[in-house]
């Protein structure tokens, strides 16, 4: 049995990135950058005017002659005398001499001129030729999550493809003859599945969307089969149940049987303590415990900072925020905890109900808060750290 930090060492260290890929930008929603984007033009690529109104060139003068239009696609080949405007509108391209545009709002105008009621400043509602980024400036660096508004940035630069970090095929196998498919009926010394769909669920909070999910009965032969299947077509393996020392808990017998290098087997913790990881070739292996909140704490602990290193994010761990605790709390277990909580600007609060079975805590939880396996006491108002998963 190992400690928390130990166990998140070795993940690390074994969270190997996974192969680089081209990809349309248009379909890189939620991918991690795998090179530096350059620009391949400046943005915007002519000086733009940032309102409707009229461009002309600055002066002590109120009234103007009106001498053509410039619309959004035009370009403007006018060349303005000291007495004369364009009328221009929103994101077309202004006149090379002209260097200011007013609203027209603050315009009185007839079909030949103009009058400024209130004059702007010199250069007001200009936007100048790469006012958001120069030709060959970087755009994003290599590691950057691609956003919905990163996508609509590399797109007004032309860009069409980029290099990414190919997100891992993730598959979920799970044990246990007791399980049944929600909406089906319940007979006795049955209960529902529930892990399944709670891990594909933390899976799409970092991106991963599209999963598969594998039942196996308690049987040595059926995992071993079912895993050979499965080590064989992903990149990493998410077991739910079947993992700790029963006697019908076959997976880490059939795990070594099928090639995986065990890295390390339970942890110092509560809840959580029965987890198995491992790896063959580049695949990983995570057994979670079949306890719903043990597996979902497991889940944020190790397997949520594992795949975000291989989809090449930089920063992989949950964030850790410091909190005023609400109560004394006394760990008499030396395990590391992981305690269900409720944080806000100041404060946490543990839960009750913080058995490894029970998800009603869970699910309206915000934070797990950490109890370090040498820490016995923590008094009431002691400043401690918490993970948010909220």
């Amino acid at each position: 049995m190992i400690q928390v930090a130990e166990a998140l060492s070795i993940i690390a260290e074994n969270s190997t990135r996974m192969p680089v890929q081209k990809i349309q930008v248009s379909k890189s929603l939620g991918y991690i950058l795998a090179e530096t984007v350059y620009s391949p033009i400046a943005m915007p690529p002519f000086r733009q005017s940032a309102m409707d109104g009229y461009a002309f060139i600055h002066s002590e003068k109120h009234q103007y002659d009106i001498v053509g239009i410039s619309q959004a696609g035009d370009h403007s080949k006018i060349k303005l005398k000291e007495n004369e405007a364009v009328r221009i509108f929103t994101g077309a391209h202004v006149p090379d001499n002209a260097d200011t545009v007013v609203m027209q709002e603050h315009v009185m105008a007839n079909e030949n001129s103009i009058l400024i009621t209130r004059m702007p400043e010199k250069y007001t509602n200009v936007r100048n030729k790469g006012e958001q980024i120069g030709k060959e400036e970087i755009v994003f660096d290599a590691n950057t999550l691609i956003t919905p508004a990163a996508i609509g940035f590399l797109a007004c630069l032309g860009i069409t493809e980029i290099e990414v970090y190919k997100k891992p095929k993730v598959a979920i196998l799970v044990t246990g003859n007791e399980l049944v498919k929600p909406g089906k009926k319940l007979s006795k010394g049955k209960i529902y599945e529930s892990n399944s769909v709670m891990l594909q669920a933390a899976l799409q909070t970092i991106g991963i969307k599209k999963t598969k999910v594998y039942k196996v009965k308690d049987s040595l032969k059926a995992t071993r089969k079912s895993l050979k299947e499965i080590l064989n077509k992903y990149d990493t393996v998410l077991i739910s149940g079947g993992i700790s020392v029963g006697d019908y808990d076959f997976v880490k017998e059939a795990l070594l049987k099928n090639g995986v290098q065990e890295l390390f087997y339970t942890i110092n913790q509560k809840p959580g303590k029965p987890m198995f990881f491992g790896s063959k070739k580049d695949t990983l292996v995570f057994a979670l415990p079949g306890n719903p909140a043990s597996s979902l704490t497991n889940f944020y602990i190790y397997v949520y900072p594992a795949i975000k290193n291989r989809m090449g994010f930089s920063d992989t761990h949950l964030p850790k925020l410091v909190r005023k605790l609400n109560s004394a709390f006394t760990n008499t277990t030396g395990k590391t905890l992981f305690l269900k909580a409720l944080y806000d600007e100041t404060n946490v609060t543990i839960l009750n109900a913080q058995s490894s079975a029970m998800l009603n805590t869970f699910a309206i939880a915000n934070c797990l808060l950490i109890v370090p396996n040498d820490v016995e006491n923590l008094k009431k108002g002691e400043q401690v750290t918490l993970l948010p998963i909220d």
